[in-house]
């Protein structure tokens, strides 16, 4: 299985292909302040199963060894690599996916760091688009 994604603004795309070695959502602080969202969404490829096939990213060191890849026009931040703690993997959001639907968290990770709110989020009232 192949599927494709890219960023907001269609001047980067990728391709990931097979199946994620892990997909979570990760409260992390450094996720946070680079999406500006309370939480990522990501799906963990070996290298050798991605691949950019439209435009060149920007890569910003936010910590470390890891690198957050983004588009350069549009700000969408695409993809993670940290060869330190995840050797050969390349982490993607997710939810940059065409269908994003298609990979499904299988955990929360970095709890230690979410924002103490998220705990409880799931319980807000919830609108099919904005409340009247």
């Amino acid at each position: 299985m192949t599927e494709a994604g890219g960023c907001q603004c269609g001047a980067m795309r990728y391709e990931v292909s097979g199946a994620p070695q892990h997909v979570a959502l990760c409260h992390c602080q450094d996720c946070r302040k680079s999406s500006g969202a309370p939480v990522v969404a990501w799906a963990a490829f070996a290298e050798a199963a991605f691949r950019v096939t439209k435009g060149e990213p920007i890569a910003f060191n936010s910590s470390g060894q890891s690198w957050r890849y983004f588009c350069g026009r549009c700000g969408s931040g695409m993809f993670y690599r940290n060869a330190e703690n995840l050797p050969g993997i390349v982490d993607v959001q997710s939810a940059t996916l065409d269908h994003p639907d298609v990979f499904v968290p299988d955990g929360h990770i970095q709890l230690a760091e979410r924002i103490s709110w998220m705990a409880t989020a799931h319980e807000l009232p919830g609108y099919q688009r904005f409340p009247g």
